[in-house]
């Protein structure tokens, strides 16, 4: 068996990467030569992953769990231990760190678990299992390592070290004092090597902790926040703005609850802006000050992008799950950002939550929809162990998946019924606003219902009534496919749902395919030489309906009427919106 020590990280996609087993490996610098991460993705076979790892066969084997990869962990675990029952299994990560005598139980091969933060209890395992190997030592503390790995064939040095919970020789369970949080400058910048991130999204923290406490959210959980020091923050936000990586991600819980924290990140980005880089941040809109204001919306567009999560408008609801907000200043917030046109903001709804009922989350929609942020992301409450919630759940009458990721299946205010009602406007919204792709003529249907919650839910059930919804459609058979849901809903103007499409289609992309419904274009050859100088890099389209007046409206009040003389609108795909990515679009005098 090789000396290494394998941290394997399952992330959800290939673009993501798995910032915890990175910073494990980073801290634990003196035994760099041994520790070897492996990332995986949950669309790998388990089979492909279990020989994968088996072909490395380590001495030591340590997994990052978390909800999206659990369930692939509890497989590999089982398995390797047949493979290689000598092999020490070690866990960690949210999903076993609150109940993890429940897990072992479950899973006897696996050696243990490192509790909470586990750089240092990490660093301190790798002093173990490689003294015990009889490599040499390479900490200022020596001595403390041998008495650590002295019994080579049983546990008796794992007591020494803080944050684990094993099995002793006697097969009883073991827990070690925890671990204190260790101060953030003591934590190292784990991205020297950036080509091992080719493709992936960088995740970067500055703070650990969060001021609120959100009965579903397991940093409700964690006293007090830390914070790194800004003269380390701004050398390793240089380092990302002199390689033009193309975006990071702060993966801090609520980046603005420090005022001076966030404003001398924001000035520093703004100062030495390289024209490429964007940063994504979680904010609490509700928090930003005038002058933070003021500061984000003088910056580059495209420089950053805000998710904010409002998770429910409904004012019981959001006083049960303790969480803290002021809806009218984020509101206020919101759309001072959203004049100046410069940021991309990401919106967040949850469904499930308690006191919340199916009408009253409709309501929450309609709320925050009306608002047109650039997406708004439906999301289903998970019930996390060690989370209030999770401690609550006879009280609220929650019902949820046995397995993870324990998503919401009914609750005392929804039934399934309704939750998968949701789920089809979730399916919906995800491509026919989300996507970018459907503005106009999506602005045109909205004026059909009163809520468009309703719209979209509709918009679900005909999907779900022409069979529609398990296959992989086009994007000009989601236009076809909205257009004939258009003739159901509003007939009478069909022909200028046809425009709109028409328009959203060369609005995104030259088509290769002419839209069947779009005139014939070649009485407008003279046209199209005359203003399309550069090809297929531009697009000249005719309209009879006003489209100047829907492209730029956030929400329509009444219908466009139909002009006496034709507009002509060109498409220049060299020029794009830096939050949109749509064409520039020019309404041209012919």
């Amino acid at each position: 068996m090789d000396r290494k020590l394998l941290l394997v990280a399952i992330n959800a996609k290939y673009i993501h990467s798995n910032l915890a087993v990175h910073s494990l490996k980073a801290y634990a610098q003196e035994y760099q030569e041994y520790i070897h991460v492996a990332e995986y993705t949950i669309n790998h076979r388990v089979s492909y992953i279990l020989q994968e790892i088996y072909k490395q066969k380590p001495k030591v084997l340590c997994f990052s769990c978390y909800i999206w990869n659990f369930r692939y962990v509890q497989e590999l675990v089982v398995d390797l231990h047949k493979l290689l029952p000598q092999m020490p299994i070690w866990v960690g990560g949210p999903e076993v760190s609150y109940e993890p005598e429940q897990f072992l139980q479950g899973y006897p091969m696996v050696t243990g678990v490192m509790l909470g933060e586990g750089e240092e209890t990490f660093r301190e395992l790798c002093g173990y299992y490689l003294q015990d190997a009889g490599l040499p030592l390479k900490l200022e503390n020596q001595e403390q390592m041998c008495r650590l790995g002295q019994q080579k064939n049983n546990t008796d040095g794992l007591h020494k070290i803080s944050g684990l919970l094993f099995r002793n020789g006697k097969g009883d369970f073991v827990r070690t004092s925890p671990r204190p949080p260790l101060p953030m400058d003591e934590l190292p910048f784990c991205y020297a090597n950036l080509e091992d991130f080719e493709n992936r999204i960088i995740y970067y923290e500055t703070s650990r902790g969060c001021p609120f406490s959100c009965s579903y959210c397991l940093s409700s959980i964690e006293k007090g926040l830390r914070f790194r020091s800004f003269s380390l923050v701004k050398e390793e936000l240089q380092f990302f703005l002199d390689h033009r990586v193309p975006q990071v991600k702060f993966v801090d819980r609520t980046f603005n609850c420090s005022h001076s924290h966030a404003m001398a990140i924001w000035q520093y980005l703004k100062e030495h802006d390289n024209g490429i880089t964007n940063f994504h941040f979680e904010i609490s809109a509700d928090l930003l000050t005038e002058e933070e204001i003021t500061l984000l919306i003088s910056l580059r567009p495209g420089l950053v992008q805000l998710e904010i999560g409002v998770q429910s408008t409904y004012a019981p609801t959001i006083c049960e799950i303790r969480r803290t907000m002021d809806l009218s200043r984020l509101e206020a917030a919101f759309k001072r950002i959203q004049q100046a046109g410069n940021i991309h903001q990401h919106l967040d709804l949850i469904a499930g939550l308690p006191k919340e009922g199916f009408s009253a989350f409709a309501e929450s929609f309609r709320q925050i929809y009306q608002w047109k942020p650039q997406q708004l992301q439906l999301g289903f409450l998970k019930v996390l162990k060690g989370s209030y919630m999770y401690r609550h759940q006879e009280e609220y009458g929650l019902s949820y998946q046995e397995y993870p990721p324990y998503e919401v299946l009914a609750t005392k205010w929804i039934s399934y019924d309704g939750l998968l009602d949701i789920k089809l406007v979730e399916e919906m919204l995800e491509v026919y606003y989300n996507s970018g792709q459907f503005g106009l003529t999506m602005k045109i249907l909205e004026l059909t219902q009163d809520n468009p919650f309703y719209l979209f839910l509709e918009l679900g059930k005909f999907y779900e009534r022409k069979g529609l919804l398990a296959a992989s459609h086009s994007r000009l058979r989601r236009c076809e496919i909205l257009l004939e849901f258009a003739k159901e809903q509003d007939r009478g103007h069909l022909e200028l749902y046809q425009e709109a499409l028409t328009f959203d289609l060369y609005y995104r992309e030259n088509m290769k395919t002419r839209p069947s419904w779009a005139p014939n274009l070649s009485e407008y050859k003279a046209e199209t030489q005359k203003y399309c100088k550069k090809g297929k890099l531009s697009h000249l389209e005719p309209f009879w309906y006003d489209m100047e007046s829907i492209k730029e409206s956030y929400t329509l009040h009444a219908y466009p009427e139909k002009m006496l003389e034709k507009q002509f609108w060109l498409f220049s795909y060299e020029e794009r919106d830096p939050l949109t990515r749509q064409a520039k679009a020019i309404k041209i005098q012919i």
